[in-house]
């Protein structure tokens, strides 16, 4: 991997981590009150538990596009977003923020040793770079919605991100 190349991939790890210009996808969790995961509060579409499992559900997708032909991706809209306000148990809640971290881990993996300009073959022009883009911009998008929803539900001190 040349200079400019590895330069590029860990700025699009810390891009993806979070930190720097926005709140970390652990930072909006960090000390939230299990009681609060499946509140839905007004004018908010979802609840923190279903932005989680969404967030999984796309990253998840976006990840296994980029490494096997024969993925199949969830039926959008409705298999992207649980229906289920909150998580049936605590393993189900620490289950989503592992397989979260495991499969971010993994794409990063793949970005470092991949030619993450090159077109995906079964693709239709997306590439590595392109899906690390879409990654930290969805996740990004649903993690400042997390902290909105913990800000009017009194669960949010400014200083924790």
């Amino acid at each position: 991997m040349d200079t400019q190349h590895k330069t590029l991939v860990n700025e699009l790890t810390k891009l993806l981590l979070g930190g720097n210009a926005h709140a970390s996808f652990h930072d909006a969790i960090k000390g939230l009150d299990p009681a609060l995961r499946g509140v839905k509060v007004t004018n908010m579409a979802y609840s923190i538990w279903q932005l989680v499992e969404h967030i999984r559900i796309a990253q998840w997708d976006m990840l296994g596009f980029c490494k096997d032909a024969n993925h199949e991706s969830p039926k959008w809209p409705e298999e992207y977003w649980p229906k289920e306000a909150a998580p049936a148990n605590e393993e189900m809640w620490k289950g989503a923020l592992e397989q979260i971290d495991s499969d971010l881990d993994e794409f990063i993996e793949l970005m470092e040793h991949s030619d993450i300009y090159q077109p995906i073959e079964h693709g239709e022009g997306q590439s590595i770079l392109r899906e690390a883009l879409q990654i930290a911009d969805h996740n990004s998008y649903h993690i400042g919605e997390i902290i909105a929803i913990r800000r009017v539900l009194g669960d949010w001190k400014s200083s924790q991100a």
